[in-house]
C-alpha cells in the first residue's frame, strides 16, 4: 500500500545535532539475534497457564486474554498480550538556553527498533529497570523524576499505552524544567524545543516515549513557542490549538458524549491460560495466529552498548502489516476540529479512550475497511498537512511501525459524524492530558506530530 508523501521535505536540524547523532549512531553497537522462545535466558513458560514470564517475577508476562463486546464488528475474541503491571517513568528535562526551551534528549536503542537509534526522553525505565533487578548500571538523571523539589514540575500524569497489546499498561509520563546547568552525558544531547518538534517529521527517529510526553507539555508552559501550521488550514489550526475560536461541542457536551461512549457499549476481558487460545499456535519458536495476521510472540538476543546491561534475552510481539494512524481534520466556523474516535481496546484500564479519526491495520480487515480510512488514503498531497512512519515502543515490539497522517477533509466531508465519533478542537483535546486515560497514545502522537512545523 503507498502513501501519498508530505508536500514538503524534512527541514533539517542543526548541525550540532546532525554531528551528534551521525557520531553516535556510528559508534552504536547493537546486535539482535532471533531466539527460539524456549531458549530465552532468564524466561520460563509456566507448566499450568503456558504463560511466558520472567524468573525473576519481575518486568513483564506473555499471557492469555478472552474478549466479549458489543463495540465492532467481533463479538469475541482470545490473544496474547504483555502485563506489564509496574508504573515506568517517561521523563524529560527541560531547561532554557538564552530564553530558548531546550530539552535533554537520549540516543536511545531498543532491540525491536528497526533502525537501532531513535530519541528517546531523558529517562525511559521502567520500574525494574531504576530498581536494579537487573543488576545493572543505575538508571542516568532519575532523581530529577523522583526526588521532591529537584526542579519545577511542568508535567506529572499516568497515561496508558498501546490498549491492543498491553495490558492495563501505564507510564508515569513527566517533564522537569531545571534552572541549574545540567551537563549532557555520553549520548544526551540538549536540543531546542522547536528542533525536537520539526525532528517529528523525519521517519523513525523521535521515538513513541518522546512523543507522548511532549503531547502533554502544555502550550503555555512556553508562550513564545506557540504551533504554526502550514497548508490552508494554518489560520484554523492556531484558532483550534489557542482555544481563540469557537468549538463546535462546549467542554461539557464532549466529556457528556465520551461518557456516553463507554455507557453504551460493553467491553469484559477476562485473563486466560496462554496455553488455551483458540486460534493461536504455539511452537519452541514463537507463537503465531491461524490467519499469519494480527502478530506474533517471538524471542530475541540483544546485545547492545551504552545500556544498563550489555546482553539480555526477552520476548517481543512482532505485528504483522504496516498501520495507518490518522486525525481527519476540517474547519468548522473558522475553526479547525479534530474528528476523534471513542475506541474501545481489551488492554484498556477503562475500557475505552479518545483515539484518532482512523487507526488501524487495513490488512487485518479482510471484510472492508474501517469508517473513514477510505477518505484518508484517497488524500492528494494538498489534503495532507503531515506524513511520516513512525515506529512504536521498541522495548516491547518488534520493527513495529505506524503512517501518521494528518488529513484535511474533502469540502462535502458531513460534519454530521456517527455516534462514537466527535468534532473536538485542537485545545479541547490537549486540555484533557492534564488527566489521564482519556486520550489514547496514538491520537498523543499526533497531537505532538501537529507541533512539528
Amino acid at each position: 500500500m503507498d502513501l501519498p508523501s508530505p508536500p514538503y521535505p524534512p527541514e533539517a536540524a542543526g548541525a550540532e545535532f546532525h554531528d551528534w547523532f551521525t557520531r553516535f549512531s556510528a559508534a552504536a553497537q547493537c546486535l539482535v539475534t532471533r531466539a527460539p522462545l524456549t531458549e530465552l535466558r532468564g524466561w520460563r513458560f509456566d507448566a499450568d497457564t503456558g504463560n511466558l514470564a520472567h524468573e525473576s517475577g519481575a518486568f513483564f508476562s506473555v499471557e492469555g486474554l478472552r474478549v466479549h463486546t458489543s463495540y465492532g464488528p467481533v463479538p469475541e475474541w482470545s490473544q496474547p498480550i504483555i502485563n506489564q503491571p509496574e508504573i515506568g517513568i517517561l521523563g524529560m528535562l527541560v531547561k532554557e538556553v538564552d530564553g530558548v526551551p531546550h530539552c535533554l534528549v537520549q540516543a536511545k536503542i531498543e532491540p525491536g527498533n528497526h533502525n537501532r537509534v531513535q530519541l528517546s526522553p531523558t529517562v525511559q525505565a521502567t520500574r525494574s529497570n531504576y530498581t536494579r533487578i537487573h543488576r545493572g548500571r543505575s538508571t542516568r538523571y532519575l532523581e530529577f523524576f523522583t526526588r521532591p523539589g529537584a526542579g519545577r514540575t511542568l508535567v506529572d500524569v499516568l497515561q496508558s499505552e498501546q490498549g491492543a497489546w498491553f495490558l492495563c499498561k501505564r507510564n508515569r509520563n513527566m517533564v522537569v524544567q531545571v534552572a541549574e546547568d545540567v551537563p549532557a552525558a555520553e549520548g544526551y544531547h540538549w536540543l531546542a524545543l522547536t528542533e525536537l518538534r520539526r525532528l517529528l517529521r523525519v521517519d523513525g527517529l523521535v521515538n513513541m516515549d518522546t512523543r507522548t510526553v511532549l503531547a502533554c507539555l502544555p502550550t503555555d508552559a512556553f508562550p513564545d513557542f506557540r504551533p504554526v501550521p502550514v497548508g490552508g488550514l494554518a489560520a484554523a489550526l492556531v484558532l483550534s490549538a489557542t482555544g481563540a475560536g469557537p468549538a463546535l461541542h462546549e467542554s461539557g457536551a464532549v466529556l457528556r458524549w465520551f461518557t456516553g461512549a463507554k455507557s453504551r457499549h460493553e467491553l469484559t476481558a477476562h485473563r486466560r491460560p496462554l496455553r488455551d487460545l483458540p486460534g493461536w499456535h504455539s511452537t519452541p519458536e514463537q507463537i503465531t495466529h491461524e490467519d499469519g495476521r494480527h502478530f506474533g510472540i517471538i524471542g530475541v538476543t540483544a546485545e547492545v552498548a551504552h545500556r544498563e546491561v550489555a546482553v539480555w534475552d526477552q520476548p517481543l510481539l512482532s505485528p504483522e502489516g504496516r498501520g495507518i494512524v490518522a486525525f481527519v481534520i476540517k474547519a468548522i466556523e473558522g475553526v479547525a476540529h479534530l474528528l476523534v474516535h471513542a475506541r474501545f481496546q481489551p488492554g484498556l484500564l477503562d475500557g475505552v479512550e479518545m483515539g484518532p479519526t482512523v487507526q488501524c491495520v487495513p490488512d487485518n480487515y479482510p471484510a472492508g475497511p474501517p469508517l473513514f480510512l477510505d477518505h484518508v488514503l484517497a488524500a492528494t498531497r494538498e489534503q495532507l498537512l503531515y506524513s511520516a512512519v513512525l515506529a512504536e515502543e521498541g522495548g516491547r515490539f518488534y520493527h513495529s511501525q505506524n503512517s501518521y497522517l494528518l488529513v484535511e477533509a474533502d469540502d462535502d466531508f458531513p460534519v454530521a459524524v456517527p455516534e462514537d465519533y466527535c468534532w473536538m478542537t485542537v485545545h479541547q483535546l490537549t486540555g484533557l492530558l492534564r488527566h489521564g486515560y482519556y486520550v489514547n497514545v496514538e491520537a498523543r502522537s499526533l497531537l505532538a506530530c501537529l507541533q512539528s512545523w
